[in-house]
């Protein structure tokens, strides 16, 4: 049998935010979405990176097996959904070995090609950019339509899920807009979390070493009083926070 191949972009080994306990995270190559505020655009292009067999990268993560005994293996990005073949595999193998699995995504390809990824994981943490399709399209390239479906089909088979929102000040950090977003929410009852992630610039500096215009420049990191404010917003749609 012909083993399946993919691109990643790098692997953090010790990794504690993507999702519960301590994590090896594989950041895979590749991503549709050009997003304002992306702190990898060196993940963007779908033929960087190194290319790996899924059953190889697995006898890699096997190692750590008694640092993420309590975790498990997160793929993320980039998009993981544009390896969806790849992305599946690895999550097989992953649960062979007895590893819970999340997957770390924008749901920026159709849900036709996720939903097999979808159906092999444990948990899906899923980045929603806007509930607006009009500022999804300006802030990422992308109108946010598949995003929304993979968050219906995971509601409809019961797969937990956490949504990551990125708090841009003067963009994505403002009452109403949040209000919007946690209205489109509220009632999905396969929402375990939402972790609201203040915006930072800390892969600015990739931004330059690939000539590319990074237009958030001036844009400040969220003040304490907006994230309180943004917080009280899903409190009050009775949305688990982080």
């Amino acid at each position: 049998m012909t083993e399946i191949r993919g691109r990643i972009h790098s692997m953090e080994s010790f990794g504690a935010v993507d999702g519960p306990g301590i994590r090896y995270v594989l950041f895979l190559q590749g991503c549709p979405l050009r997003c304002l505020y992306c702190h990898n655009p060196d993940t963007w292009d779908p033929v960087g990176g190194r290319e790996v067999s899924a059953s190889e990268i697995v006898r890699e993560i096997a190692e750590y097996r008694n640092f993420i005994r309590s975790g498990g293996v997160t793929l993320s990005g980039g998009e993981p959904l544009l390896q969806a073949a790849f992305a599946r595999e690895v999550f097989r193998l992953c649960r062979q070995e007895g590893f819970h699995t999340a997957l770390d995504t924008a749901g920026s390809v159709g849900l036709a090609v996720a939903r097999p990824v979808l159906e092999m994981t444990d948990l899906v943490l899923l980045d929603i950019k806007a509930a607006e399709p009009a500022l999804c399209r300006e802030l990422t390239g992308n109108d946010g339509s598949n995003a929304r479906a993979l968050l219906q089909f995971c509601e409809s088979i019961g797969k937990p899920v956490w949504i990551r929102h990125v708090l841009v000040p003067g963009i994505t950090l403002l009452p109403e807009r949040l209000g919007i977003l946690a209205e489109s929410l509220r009632n999905f009852t396969c929402i375990r979390r939402v972790e609201l992630l203040p915006f930072h610039k800390l892969g600015e500096y990739k931004w330059r070493e690939l000539g590319i215009e990074y237009r958030l420049h001036a844009t400040p990191p969220p003040a304490e009083e907006e994230l309180a404010v943004a917080r009280s917003i899903f409190s009050a749609c009775g949305l688990p926070l982080a």
